[in-house]
């Protein structure tokens, strides 16, 4: 018969160690309360030799700052969702907040069970990172009475606040880029999924396009990743007279694409082919694409979330600069004719 698992030591027993009151073992490891140098010396050295740690959940859950953040995430295999968990865990680590991770991803079932979990510790807030985890959550923790923060969402809920991109500005600049590189034949490479951020990235391209007196081609994949990026490719550049600029939905999409258009079509980027991106993941500034992209501002999502935290309520959109590499043309180089 294996020895029990050894249980965390109690502020009872470092107070029998170290000869003091359980009081003042509480007042040691708590911020501004008053204790001599001589009995937090002992409280100290007691915990230490007794791996005490204070618990920070159940001594503080009437505290708002001291209860969990809930984090309801979904595809976190995907560069954009993991580059945003890890900005947001890291703030709030700074910050000192506790991080609870629901991922969403996983059967409908689990995850709602997951979450009424969640909400059982009485998270200060529940922050909806994207559009995929489902309205019917988003409503559970409404309805719990939890301050919510959505980011990229496109529901208006009551009470729920709001982290948004400002999508008309970067597709009005994706366009503007496109047509500074002599690409007339413009096409989008969209994707019927549907969430937020995506509708309105698209929506907003075609607005900018039809507003420059362009009329664009548009695909729809199923998803929007790598995959969809290809097929894209295959029904865009191999008809008579192909586009001679593709804007994607993500720069998954556009990764898919261009390895497809160069590889199977034997096209040249940017020569025969100006492609950008968006969110600015570590693959676009490989060499082997050098995608020119919208960088997704995570550290600054991070700081909003916090700023609503503390009872601040930033009212403008962010703001997603395109960073230049090689597969957008400089006005200076022609296309081939």
């Amino acid at each position: 018969m294996s020895d029990p698992a050894p249980r965390p030591a109690s502020a009872a027993e470092v107070a029998a160690l170290a000869g003091v009151s359980r009081s003042a073992v509480s007042r040691t490891f708590t911020d501004g309360a008053s204790v001599s140098a001589r009995t937090r010396a002992k409280v100290m050295a007691a915990a230490e030799a007794l791996n005490y740690h204070v618990n920070h959940l159940a001594r503080g859950l009437s505290k708002d700052a001291s209860r969990p953040v809930c984090l309801l995430a979904s595809n976190l295999t995907r560069p954009y969702h993991g580059l945003l968990l890890d900005a947001l865990t890291r703030r709030l680590q700074a910050a000192g907040r506790m991080a609870m991770v629901i991922n969403v991803s996983t059967d409908p079932q689990s995850a709602g069970a997951a979450l009424a979990q969640a909400l059982s510790y009485r998270a200060s807030a529940v922050v909806v990172m994207s559009g995929t985890p489902p309205a019917d959550m988003v409503t559970a923790c409404i309805d719990a009475g939890q301050k919510v923060i959505a980011i990229n969402r496109g529901e208006e809920w009551p009470g729920v606040h709001h982290i948004r991109i400002d999508y008309r500005r970067a597709m009005q600049e994706a366009v503007t880029a496109l047509r500074a590189a002599g690409c007339g034949r413009i096409a989008l490479a969209g994707s019927r999924k549907g969430t937020p951020s995506l509708a309105a990235r698209e929506a907003f391209f075609i607005e900018a396009c039809h507003a420059q007196g362009i009329d664009p081609v548009v695909w729809r994949g199923d998803g929007s990743g790598y995959a969809e990026g290809q097929e894209a490719a295959q029904a865009l550049l191999q008809g008579q007279v192909p586009p001679e600029g593709i804007f994607c939905l993500t720069d998954l999409m556009a990764c898919g694409l261009m390895d497809m258009a160069r590889d199977t079509l034997a096209l040249a980027i940017p020569r025969d082919l100006c492609v950008i991106g968006f969110d600015d993941i570590p693959q676009a500034g490989w060499a082997g694409y050098g995608l020119t992209s919208f960088a997704q501002p995570y550290d600054r999502i991070a700081a909003r979330v916090e700023e609503i935290l503390l009872g601040e309520e930033p009212a403008s959109r962010l703001e997603t600069p395109l960073i230049w590499r090689q597969s957008v043309r400089s006005a200076k180089e022609p296309p081939r004719g």
